[in-house]
């Protein structure tokens, strides 16, 4: 039987067991069944205010000209999808958090957590995927914004790109674990993909077989 434990880090803390009440759902050992979701109802919720307020947003720019309404609606879905991801569906779906507080002398502390136990791959795969290409389908909105001189818009995207990507940064850093620097890690996994491809390209020069010549025939 697989144990569950609990960790949590930060920046400047060790690692501590987090509360024993709490459920352990994590990222480790995915043995459920494939194409099955543990928590259906929380993965609805993982895509439904990021994709309304891309809806709202792409209906609102090209219907009509108010910009008032649609700009404190669009910003109020994407405060919701902040707040659901950070709190919610990141805990219960990947079985990771992070947060922020102020100690009692007024200094800033992050703070990473991560738990192991079972998910669903599927889960898994839903939470990634959209943590990854909203971002990505707003800073494409942004440049196109810009383009257009649609400034005000613009500065609706902006918000979207800080809050979607303040998400998918602190949930690298909880997915990465206690490191320094993301960019680091991304060294380290670009340094090892250089490292097998030039094993390989090692490996077939004492492998590959000499060329063969026909026969040649003299006259």
């Amino acid at each position: 039987m697989a144990s569950n434990s609990s960790i949590m880090y930060g920046e400047d803390l060790d690692q501590v067991p987090l509360l024993d009440n709490e459920e352990t759902l994590g990222f480790g050992e995915e043995d459920e069944p494939k194409g099955k979701l543990k928590h259906p109802f929380v993965t609805v919720f993982h895509l439904l205010f990021r994709m309304a307020a891309l809806v709202v947003y792409e209906l609102c720019t090209w219907v009509t000209d108010g910009f008032i309404g649609p700009f404190i609606l669009i910003v109020l879905l994407l405060s919701m999808d902040f707040w659901t991801v950070k709190n919610i569906t990141g805990r219960i779906m990947v079985g990771l958090r992070w947060w922020n507080y102020i100690d009692d002398a007024g200094q800033s502390h992050w703070v990473f957590e991560a738990k192991k136990g079972r998910v669903s791959p599927t889960e898994v795969r839903v939470f990634w995927v959209a943590l990854v290409a909203f971002p990505v389908i707003w800073s494409v909105l942004l440049l196109v914004a810009v383009s257009f001189l649609r400034f005000k818009w613009a500065m609706v995207v902006v918000i979207a790109v800080t809050l979607s990507g303040s998400n998918l940064y602190g949930y690298i850093r909880c997915k990465i674990g206690k490191s320094q620097s993301i960019t680091d890690s991304f060294k380290n996994v670009a340094s090892g993909l250089v490292q097998r491809q030039m094993l390989s390209n090692v490996t077939s020069m004492f492998t590959r077989a000499p060329p063969t010549t026909g026969p040649t025939t003299t006259i």
